[in-house]
């Protein structure tokens, strides 16, 4: 299996990677940082549109085909909507949410190729539930929500698609935040492996069989709805 993962260096999207690896899988990274490990990656930021369908291009190409799109990618810029700057709010929903459409619509002619293509977008409990100072994060992640539940019915039939849910990780996603936007010592955060088990169960249904959506938070975190 082929599997075009976008935010692959790192996060849940490495742990994404390392499954497919090990399951005899043909990980593809897409991101703007470089993996870690030895893997095939191309360089890019999601925010330049072109940018993201020509590395998909490179990528499928590369490796003569696509048969999963794992958009794992996502930023965040935490703060009341008056004090964040302008660019900054833009810029996540360019990559959260217009980031993962472009990636998702530069695959669907591989996918449909494929005969079993795969499509798995990744939210947020906060594309269900809103809070304060998250504003261009509830934007963009909802904004996955509606979009992969319309994709789903656009494809049915065609190409299996996927909708992750994810809570709280313990990844970098929180790294550099002021201490307020960050998760207590204590709090109790799902491990990316784990959350990455889900995803490569949902890859790998077989034609006709669907995982809708999937909800994958850890079961004292306070952000479920």
């Amino acid at each position: 299996m082929r599997v075009l993962i976008t935010g692959g260096a790192s996060g849940l999207g490495a742990a994404v990677a390392r499954k497919v690896h090990d399951n005899g899988g043909r990980p593809l990274i897409l991101d703007r940082h470089l993996p870690q490990v030895a893997v095939e990656h191309i360089q890019a930021d999601l925010c330049d549109r072109r940018a993201a369908e020509r590395a998909v291009q490179s990528l499928a190409r590369h490796a003569d085909g696509l048969d999963a799109v794992v958009t794992a990618a996502g930023i965040d810029a935490c703060g009341m909507l008056g004090a964040v700057p302008a660019d900054d709010w833009e810029r996540v929903v360019r990559v959260n949410l217009l980031g993962t459409v472009a990636v998702v619509r530069a695959t669907l002619p591989y996918l449909l190729a494929s005969g079993n293509g795969r499509v798995v977008t990744c939210a947020s409990t906060l594309g269900l539930r809103a809070v304060s100072d998250a504003t261009a994060y509830c934007a963009a992640t909802f904004g996955v929500v509606g979009f992969t539940r319309a994709l789903a019915v656009e494809t049915a039939g065609r190409i299996g698609v996927t909708l992750l849910v994810p809570g709280g990780m313990d990844t970098a996603f929180f790294d550099g935040r002021d201490e307020q936007y960050r998760p207590p010592p204590d709090a109790k955060l799902n491990r990316p492996e784990d959350v990455a088990e889900a995803v490569l169960f949902a890859l790998c249904q077989p034609p006709g069989c669907e995982l809708r959506e999937l909800v994958i938070c850890p079961s004292q975190e306070s952000s479920w709805p």
